[in-house]
């Protein structure tokens, strides 16, 4: 294994390896690794010295600012006054100067009192306690080896912490599922203590020996879990829950907050009474010496057991997990589990988690209930995104007027104040929305905010505002007069069509009024102009917008009249005859076929957002300067090969939309990536656009998820991916999964990724 060493900032410090409860679910006495039977009860001023020395060594060594050192048993406190504070003495002078000391202690709070406290208090020990919820829920497990209660016991203990002077030693509460207790009497019971924190832990298991799963449920564990979550947000999440925290953290982007969820690399290492040092200690749940190193802190340093190839196996991140985990869309969240719960005899430790459906289910069952809180909603609904484009093309469009209208120019003043009177009509509002959410709106706000100032700049904008808010009162059926101005001849309305009005080189000024089904475009006589009839229908002097679709294929406009179609790498073509529309029509609808058949939750979606498309002169299928909905159309052979260019197209412009209203990546260019089907390394967002795109035709073409896989763990772990950044990853495993369901989509995808 390469790489560097993973320091170790937490310890786990067992101060006695005896308890005063006989708790059946504990896996240190009553799992697989009995070694505690051999060990001290009490550790030794020599064991405790040495410790000390090897934390203040490792600190040194790897310029640590801190560390935390977890005081655990057995039960601790049954170490007594004395030796718990020649721990705290030791391991407080060997550190000073060199790190900061987290201390803390781990106790089932049978034996907590003052005079403890007092000592945590003069030492910053802050004291977590192990408690199962109510009396019932605690009493399952929590007794006495006589099978009398411990709850009143440890109540007391609760209520010792919640003392102010005491308060703020609180570290929280530690609770062990198990799914034969009420879960919302559980959550109440303990959020009813007010502790600063709960921490639900699942009971330690393998596919050795599964977890108790009374009614079969795959996910019973999920379930209960995500009943305490209603309740916790019934209650309005008044206790931070940590294992509820981790989830939406790594929803959102962010780091693990547990061991057991998330793809961090372990950085914790136990010491045992007799001064051995190990692995973590869940490992004892596996076999008889999971844990064991061979090392102690007498003759061996912490870097040698971060060296251990136990340890080193739980610093790989994603490449450290199971196959089958590696390609699930919920691993970021869920890191493949405990380690510990990952065990089978048969082949160590190369499964997911014996919980992998429960926690499969909780992480999809958080994201649902807190999808408003984990980033841009856009990045999960496409009429959101559609929305956002719209929000986009407002702005730029409030940045035109303050640069137009400040100057004072007449042609977009009177623009501005039309677009405003359209607005205040229902109607009015709507169908200048719809006009100004047109992919083309995009390319000329851009063109426009990009220009230099200048009155040419000025006239073009002002301009094309005017014929989009006729436009929308058209579409409308307003009353109003629009004034605009023509050229060559011709007048074109946006997402409309184009209406001659006089010869080649003519420019003047009309008035455009709604009327019926069509328009007035009216001169500077009241008498002369041009009617229009019908929208939709052709005639001498009125060339629409042509629509296709039909029969499963989406409704599009085919957008050859509108001047900023010009958008493009390579030229627009010219109008299309009626023959070439139907023959494009035809194409589409044998393409489209296709997209249904084989990708159908994509074919849905761009069918809900594509609007446009543009023929091209030259060359394939493909996206330009132009808001989401829109693609150039080009010469792609056969339905086959022009389906897979619809769908890249589709996928590229996705993607341009979504950088355009959210942060994908905070940086670009700091570190680069590989992606196989590049043979340079690339930005992170480059292989991430990339990436994206591959992903939707490679479920149509599988040869193009060739790779794939390497590529999401290539970037998996970007240091520059935000929280939609992170959920992008996430959605692109998801499709892959949702996309080999069945047969058939299993046979297209075998081996490829």
């Amino acid at each position: 294994m390469t790489g560097p060493l993973v320091p170790f900032r937490e310890v786990v410090l067992k101060v006695h390896s005896r308890c005063d409860l006989a708790c059946d679910h504990c896996y240190i006495y009553e799992h697989a690794d009995q070694s505690w039977r051999t060990r001290p009860k009490s550790i030794s001023d020599d064991a405790i010295s040495w410790t000390a020395r090897r934390l203040a060594e490792h600190a040194s060594q790897h310029a640590l600012d801190s560390m935390s050192v977890i005081l655990h048993g057995g039960e601790p406190l049954l170490a007594g006054p004395a030796r718990l504070r020649r721990v705290c003495e030791e391991l407080t002078s060997a550190l000073d100067g060199i790190a900061e000391l987290d201390l803390r202690i781990h106790t089932n709070g049978v034996q907590l009192s003052p005079r403890y406290l007092d000592l945590f208090d003069e030492f910053g020990v802050r004291v977590g306690i192990s408690l199962d919820g109510d009396r019932a829920a605690n009493d399952r497990h929590r007794l006495f080896a006589n099978g009398r209660t411990s709850h009143p016991l440890v109540l007391r203990a609760v209520e010792l912490l919640r003392q102010d002077r005491y308060r703020h030693l609180d570290l929280g509460l530690l609770c062990t599922i198990d799914i034969r207790n009420d879960p919302v009497a559980v959550f109440d019971a303990l959020a009813d203590l007010d502790p600063p924190r709960v921490d639900f832990l699942l009971p330690h298991a393998t596919w050795d020996e599964t977890p108790l799963r009374p009614d079969g449920s795959p996910t019973a564990y999920a379930d209960w879990l995500l009943a305490v979550y209603d309740r916790w947000t019934e209650r309005g999440q008044e206790v931070p829950v940590r294992l509820f925290a981790s989830v939406l953290s790594t929803l959102s982007g962010g780091p693990s907050l547990t061991e057991s969820l998330g793809l961090a690399p372990t950085d914790l290492v136990v010491i045992e009474t007799d001064g051995q040092l190990e692995q973590v200690d869940s490992l004892k749940s596996a076999y008889e010496g999971a844990a064991a190193t061979g090392f102690d802190v007498f003759g061996n340093t912490f870097d040698d057991v971060a060296a251990h190839p136990g340890v080193r196996s739980r610093q790989l991140g994603l490449a450290g997990v199971s196959e089958t985990c590696r390609s699930c869309p919920v691993v970021r969240s869920c890191g493949g589990g405990l380690y510990t719960h990952r065990y089978r005899s048969s082949n160590g430790f190369d499964n997911p988690s014996v919980y992998c459906a429960d926690l499969a289910a909780l992480v999809r069952g958080i994201e649902e209930r807190a999808a408003v809180s984990l980033g841009s909603a856009a990045v999960t609904d496409p009429a959101e995104l559609v929305a956002a484009g719209l929000d986009v093309n407002r702005t730029l469009l409030a940045g035109l007027h303050t640069r137009l209208g400040g100057r004072g120019h007449d042609g977009w003043e009177e623009a501005w104040s039309l677009a405003a009177e359209v607005e205040r009509t229902e109607q009015g509002a709507v169908a200048l929305d719809e006009v100004l959410a047109h992919p083309f709106t995009r390319a000329w706000l851009r063109e426009a905010n990009a220009a230099p100032d200048g009155l040419a700049h000025a006239d073009r904008a002002a301009g094309r505002l005017a014929v989009s808010v006729a436009a929308a009162a058209v579409r409308a059926r307003l009353a109003a007069a629009v004034p605009v101005e023509f050229a060559d001849g011709a007048l074109f309305l946006p997402t409309l069509g184009e209406v001659r009005i006089g010869g080649p080189v003519e420019r003047g000024r009309v008035l455009v009024r709604a009327e019926g089904e069509g328009f007035l475009v009216l001169g500077a006589d009241a008498g002369a102009g041009r009617r229009v009839a019908s929208l939709t229908e052709e005639g001498p002097d009125w060339l629409p917008l042509r629509r296709t679709g039909g029969d499963g294929t989406p409704e599009l406009v085919i957008d050859d009249l509108d001047p900023y179609r010009m958008c493009f790498d390579v030229p627009a073509a010219a109008r299309l005859t009626a023959r070439e529309a139907g023959d494009l029509g035809a194409r589409l609808a044998l393409a489209w076929k296709l997209l249904r058949e084989r990708v159908p939750a994509q074919a849905a979606e761009a069918a809900e957002t594509l609007v446009t498309l543009t023929p091209l002169a030259t060359g394939p299928t493909r996206a330009g300067g132009h808001g989401y909905g829109a693609l150039g159309i080009g010469d792609d052979g056969g339905e086959e090969e022009l389906a897979l260019a619809l769908l890249r197209g589709f996928r590229r412009t996705k993607f341009q939309a979504l950088v355009e209203v959210t942060d994908l990546f905070a940086s670009d260019g700091a570190w680069n990536y590989r992606v196989p089907w590049n043979p340079e390394s690339v930005p992170i967002s480059q292989a991430l656009s990339e990436t994206f795109e591959r992903v939707g035709a490679g479920l149509f073409a599988p040869r193009l998820l060739n790779g794939v896989r390497h590529a999401l763990d290539s970037i998996e772990s970007a240091p520059e991916l935000t929280i939609d950044g992170a959920r992008i990853l996430s959605g692109l495993r998801k499709e892959i999964i949702d996309g080999a369901q069945g047969t058939s989509g299993e046979e297209r995808l075998q081996g490829r990724f």
